[in-house]
């Protein structure tokens, strides 16, 4: 259990057949603990409104269970396969609708900012990634499947990036967009 200096913060790299979720503890400074991972499937042959529904009661029942501070999700970028963007938009969508009942903080980190974040180049390899998981949470192996260990990445970036504060915060701008939006509503108060 936590402390008050401590708070859980959870990672999902979100996907309809596989959405994996990393707990970290997050305590003073960058100081982060595991605390637990795994990974949602669903199955090809179920309808997609039943795969959905399953992926989200269990991302409900994680979310009750744990009672995270904040949430972070990898943020969709473009793939060539709409099949499996359309998947992870889904499973994002109900991931920030469960997190907005509760009045949980939703933060977006790109890959490259995860990589980032994690290892200090965005242009690290996963196995760059992974090895830096393993270390900075003192873990023996690597969580399976990759969405696992992707998640904790996810959830270690939001740790030590910090997220949005307020549930009412919840955007999914990345960080240039931000200020970009800043600054062209700066320009606008000046002229």
């Amino acid at each position: 259990m936590p402390s008050k200096a401590e708070s859980k913060v959870i990672g999902f790299d979100p996907g309809l057949t596989r959405c994996g979720f990393g707990v970290v503890v997050k305590g003073s400074s960058r100081q982060v603990s595991f605390l637990e991972v795994g990974v949602f499937e669903s199955t090809k042959d179920l309808d997609q409104s039943d795969r959905i529904a399953l992926i989200g009661d269990e991302i409900a029942a994680l979310l009750d269970r744990v009672k995270p501070e904040q949430i972070a999700i990898e943020r969709l970028f473009a793939q060539q396969n709409l099949h499996s963007v359309m998947g992870v938009a889904q499973i994002s969508g109900v991931i920030v609708y469960l997190a907005h009942l509760r009045k949980i903080p939703v933060t977006f980190y790109t890959p490259t900012e995860v990589k980032a974040a994690v290892t200090g180049s965005g242009r690290a390899a996963k196995a760059q990634v992974s090895k830096m998981i393993m270390q900075i949470l003192k873990l023996k192996e690597l969580p399976k499947p990759a969405d696992a260990a992707d998640a904790l990445a996810i959830a270690v970036t939001l740790a030590w990036r910090g997220g949005k504060e307020r549930p009412s915060q919840i955007s999914t701008e990345t960080k240039a967009q931000e200020k970009w939006r800043t600054a062209i509503a700066t320009a606008k108060k000046s002229s």
